[in-house]
């Protein structure tokens, strides 16, 4: 029995993206209230979000048997409500070692959700011969952008984080009935080469480099929704609107970014772009880091947007392209090692901030950004469309299927 909504299979991987981002996101406005409420430091804050990712990380590396097993309709439409139930639940905490033991399975659900969108939107590419991706990654941020805006006002209504993130859970099921109710999946690819990730893929030097590209963006991703609304109650003493404005502010430039970047590498080189989105970024990192005012700030924060958007997609592109290796296994090296430096981020960001400030935990991302444009180039300097066109059979097609959504990425 079909429910909810008629909708085209793209439509539905959209939803489905900003829906899963809506239940994940609204806890990041939230957080000052929640480290206010516990009496902690921001490294030990850090330490408590690290639970998640190494959730998500233990998912993405060991649950897509599993899923298949289950079958992804049974499984999206039970997991994303979950997600929305599960950090519902981890908010009641009473310590930081209570909230890192309590996202964990947070991030087991989220690393599920993600290898399902993005395999789903894959397959849903092949089956319109056109790109989705990118788009699919904006509506990711566009939920986002709606989370931040929903703490923002509940908030600064002086609605409590559990209450908040109680009401959450209902908005989330009623949403993936009305709109991913009659989801069925679309078929599978069939690939002419067998090649298949291994669950470890050692990284050889040139996606070394390719992760040298991608570093500075996961990590200012990384800061952005973790401690933007933070950095804005403790720099300015904003109110809770202000700091939840901010964090919806970071995710609406990165989604309006996201949904035309596809035709700016089209029509330009990937490096070219690249090199445009660090300089947003470096700019949006001063801003941040030097800011005088509330304004200032949430500028940095919007530069900060554009210039995380589009680095991790076109670093899977410019791996998944390599001929040194079966594409899936570079693109799962590219992923892995990737996401590995993003699991860092928390507690480094907030050991800085602790014995610096929160300004420096914005500052260390300058180097990275050198580091970065250092290593563009190996994006490529030729558009896409300047290239032949890889059958739609081949294996950097079947690879993409292994991107992770947020790890920010889109």
């Amino acid at each position: 029995m079909t429910l909810g909504l008629s909708l085209s299979p793209q439509h539905r991987v959209y939803a489905g993206f900003a829906i899963y981002s809506f239940a994940m996101g609204n806890i990041f406005p939230r957080l000052p209230d929640i480290k206010h409420a516990m009496g902690i430091e921001d490294g030990t804050l850090g330490l408590s979000l690290i639970g998640t990712p190494i959730g998500t990380l233990t998912a993405l590396t060991l649950a897509t048997p599993l899923l298949e097993r289950v079958g992804f309709r049974r499984a999206l439409l039970a997991l994303i409500p979950l997600v929305a139930l599960a950090y519902a639940i981890a908010v009641h905490a009473p310590g930081p070692l209570a909230l890192f033991l309590m996202l964990f399975p947070v991030g087991l659900m989220i690393g599920s959700v993600e290898i399902m969108l993005n395999v789903e939107a894959d397959r849903t590419e092949f089956l319109l011969k056109r790109r989705i991706m990118n788009r699919a990654h904006s509506f990711w941020s566009m939920g986002f952008f709606g989370a931040g805006l929903f703490g923002a006002a509940l908030g600064h209504l002086g609605v409590s984080p559990q209450l908040h993130l109680a009401i959450v859970v209902p908005m989330v099921a009623i949403s993936m009935a009305l709109f991913l109710g009659g989801y069925q999946p679309a078929p599978a690819r069939f690939a002419s080469t067998g090649d298949k990730a291994p669950t470890f893929a050692r990284p050889t030097l040139p996606i070394l480099v390719l992760v040298a590209v991608t570093l500075s963006a996961m990590l200012m991703e990384g800061a952005s929704i973790d401690w933007s609304a933070i950095y804005m109650r403790t720099v300015f003493e904003a109110g809770p609107f202000v700091a939840g404005f901010t964090v919806a502010l970071f995710a609406f430039s990165q989604a309006t970014t996201r949904f035309f970047a596809d035709s700016f590498v089209d029509r330009h080189s990937p490096s070219g772009v690249a090199r445009v989105l660090l300089a947003c970024m470096a700019a949006g990192v001063l801003m941040v880091f030097l800011s005088p005012s509330p304004l200032l700030s949430m500028l940095g924060f919007a530069l900060l947007g554009i210039g995380t958007s589009a680095l991790f997609p076109l670093a899977i592109s410019a791996a998944a392209q390599r001929t040194d290796r079966p594409a899936a296994i570079n693109v799962a090296a590219l992923s892995q090692i990737s996401f590995v430096a993003f699991l860092l981020g928390p507690p480094l960001l907030g050991f800085v901030s602790d014995h610096w400030g929160i300004r420096s935990a914005f500052g260390i991302g300058i180097p990275f950004i050198a580091l970065s444009l250092l290593t563009a180039g190996a994006l490529g300097r030729r558009a896409p469309s300047e290239k032949a066109a890889t059958p739609s059979n081949e294996a950097p097609d079947l690879a993409r299927r292994k991107i992770p959504a947020r790890t920010g990425e889109a």
